[in-house]
């Protein structure tokens, strides 16, 4: 089955651009359409703008339209949700609080980033700012350049990093990204 995505922002696009994402939805029966719409911002994803990305997906020939968002500062998931539900759109997953959390979960990237060998955030989807600013902190205490922009960032950690969303889900406190992760799996099963 052919998948569209209509992602909230850079970070978001490169995860799902990345040849290991690539990868595992090909594994498991799914295949990627491009191009990857980048809203560009979660306050773009809003139906009369998610109409025109719906239109260019099945021109593109996708057959499951997914949308990967952030919480943020918003009260709950199901607000974000109800605020992007549009026809012809299949599935929204909504990152908590940000994707970010996502990267923080996944605790061998991280150690490869830091060139450690033993990170374990307990709470990624839980930190005290959103996540991009708790990964500074991260980098700051253990003597760690900051990461820099977050695309650059989501660059380095999918390519040099192996960021895999699949052990992001397998945290026990990233039911975020094992959402996504169940529900790609689950289709094939």
């Amino acid at each position: 089955m052919s998948v569209g995505f209509i992602v909230e922002g850079d970070s978001e696009k490169i995860v799902v651009e990345s040849e290991r994402f690539g990868d595992w939805l090909t594994e498991h029966g799914f295949w990627r359409v491009n191009p990857v719409i980048n809203a560009k911002g979660g306050g773009n994803l809003l139906p009369q703008n998610i109409r025109v990305f719906l239109a260019a997906l099945e021109q593109a020939g996708a057959q499951q339209v997914v949308v990967i968002t952030d919480l943020e500062r918003e009260a709950s998931v199901t607000t974000v949700k109800a605020r992007i539900e549009t026809p012809g759109v299949d599935v929204i997953f909504v990152a908590v609080k940000a994707l970010e959390a996502w990267f923080l979960a996944d605790t061998q990237a991280m150690c490869r980033w830091l060139g450690i060998a033993d990170f374990f955030e307990a709470q990624p989807e839980r930190t005290p700012d959103l996540p991009w600013q708790y990964l500074k902190d991260v980098a700051k205490a253990h003597g760690k350049q900051g990461p820099g922009s977050k695309a650059a960032f989501a660059k380095r950690f999918t390519r040099y990093h192996g960021f895999d969303v699949t052990r992001s889900a397998q945290h026990p406190e990233c039911p975020s990204a094992r959402e996504l992760v169940d529900h790609f799996q689950r289709r094939t099963m």
